[in-house]
């Protein structure tokens, strides 16, 4: 595997064949996706009785690796504990990346990384230049630290329930999903037989939290004592996500009156427990204390308005993430405002900067929009309001969230297709994938046409 450099651009060559990185990377998630599937289909990971179609294997392994936990089949029921030990290991390759798993292999045999994987890895995890690399050993310890502790603290609420075995295989199961924000669960329904836990709610909620708050905003984070400093990134994913958290509970505590639904079941104080958890998990992280279905019309809607928008980039979480709606509103309030520059924490963000957020969210509405075209006419729907059970489906596939109306199993062989394909757009990234499939490679030109404007609204 060579380094080598065409127009301007750095590829790869591998066995004489050269790949750019998006390239790479888009392949290496469907060979992880492929492999996840070989191994779905053997006899011994499907319970006696049950059989596993190609489709539902590719399906599950495909959700696994792009943590986005929508299913098939039921994790609980239709998987042995060696269907399961993949699932989680898919979750895991998934949520960190499979560069991630490429460096700690590296560390493991004290080899020196290359070149081209230091490149890759900086591609993986959006890192501006090879300097940042430090935040993959960061990853790597405090992904395993914080899902070691949560696992500890998920066995102190399973062990009375299951005993010692289960108790420590749910927990692990359990940490890794909720840390990697996959969503998948070992109940069958998700959390809802915990909605009157408070501790077992905290616990995933935070766990949620670490998974989605990106790995530069926790070096910048946990180096805060010795540089008294946070980069623009950070501050920008951490105001943004803050924003969001407290706009998001004052919403859904008005929208569904703390959780009236629930007033026979639980307490105001844990309904609304349950309405912090709410305002959590549509981040990506898939896990659900109660049906959304029973969720009102405004509350549906900003829970696709918050799946869509997702987590902080180079986290576990999906979307087209905080860092780009907080640049886009600060650029919208400087045009409104008149100004020419986009400043935020005594800093301007780079022309490149905004194009880049913009082309992102309009590419990710483009491809949404298409997606719920061609699931309304290749499916069969609930009479009752189905554009908003396709949308909120579609959503939460490229949102890689989880959250299920219920239709997912339902869906025929090219809405499963579908599906698939926005949840591995999501989780890979479009610029990743569009890169891979356009070939796009930057190109220099020696003229520039005449400037001229269009009339805008």
């Amino acid at each position: 595997m060579k380094v080598l450099t065409n127009a301007g651009e750095i590829m790869i060559e591998i066995s004489g064949h050269k790949y750019s990185f998006p390239k790479i990377l888009t392949f290496g998630f469907l060979l992880v996706i492929i492999l996840g599937t070989a191994l779905l289909k053997l006899p011994f990971a499907t319970r006696p009785g049950l059989a596993t179609s190609f489709m539902t294997a590719l399906f599950t392994s495909t959700s696994a690796t792009c943590v986005t936990g929508l299913t098939l089949v039921s994790t609980a029921t239709h998987w042995t504990l060696f269907g399961q030990v993949v699932i989680a290991a898919l979750m895991e390759i998934g949520g960190l990346g499979f560069m991630t798993f490429a460096v700690m292999m590296s560390l493991m045999i004290r080899r020196r990384m290359k070149m081209s994987t230091r490149l890759l890895t900086q591609e993986a995890l959006n890192l501006d230049h090879l300097s940042q690399l430090s935040v993959v050993y960061l990853i790597i310890r405090l992904s395993i630290l914080i899902q070691l502790i949560g696992s500890v603290f998920l066995f102190f609420d399973f062990y009375p329930k299951y005993g010692l075995t289960r108790a420590i295989w749910y927990s692990l199961f359990h940490a890794i999903s909720a840390f990697c924000n996959a969503g998948f669960d070992l109940f069958g329904n998700s959390m809802e037989n915990y909605a009157n836990d408070p501790y077992m709610i905290c616990v995933l909620a935070v766990l949620i939290l670490a998974g989605s708050f990106g790995f530069l905003v926790w070096k910048d984070i946990l180096g805060y004592h010795k540089y008294h400093h946070l980069s623009l990134h950070t501050q920008l994913a951490l105001r943004t996500g803050g924003g969001l958290m407290v706009t998001s509970v004052i919403v859904y505590f008005l929208t569904e009156h703390n959780l009236a639904q629930l007033s026979g079941q639980l307490s105001a104080p844990q309904r609304f427990l349950n309405t912090i958890f709410m305002a959590i998990t549509p981040r990506t992280a898939g896990l659900i204390t109660f049906p959304y279905n029973n969720l009102s019309a405004a509350g549906l809607s900003f829970t696709i308005l918050l799946m869509f928008i997702g987590g902080t980039p180079g986290s576990t979480a999906g979307g087209i993430k905080t860092t780009t709606v907080g640049l886009l509103v600060v650029q919208s309030i400087a045009t409104l405002r008149g100004q020419k520059d986009t400043e935020f924490a005594h800093r301007r963000f780079t022309q490149e900067n905004v194009y880049r957020a913009l082309t992102l969210l309009f590419v990710a509405l483009l491809i949404l929009f298409v997606a719920v075209l061609l699931l309304v006419e290749t499916q069969a729907l609930p009479k009752h309001d189905s554009l908003s059970y396709v949308t909120f489906e579609a959503v939460a596939a490229f949102g890689t969230t989880g959250i299920s109306l219920g239709i997912t199993p339902q869906l025929n062989f090219i809405g499963q297709i579908i599906i698939m394909i926005l949840m591995f757009v999501g989780r890979v990234g479009i610029y990743t994938v569009m890169f891979s499939v356009f070939n796009a490679r930057p190109k220099t030109k020696s003229y520039r046409y005449p400037e001229e404007s269009v009339l805008i609204g």
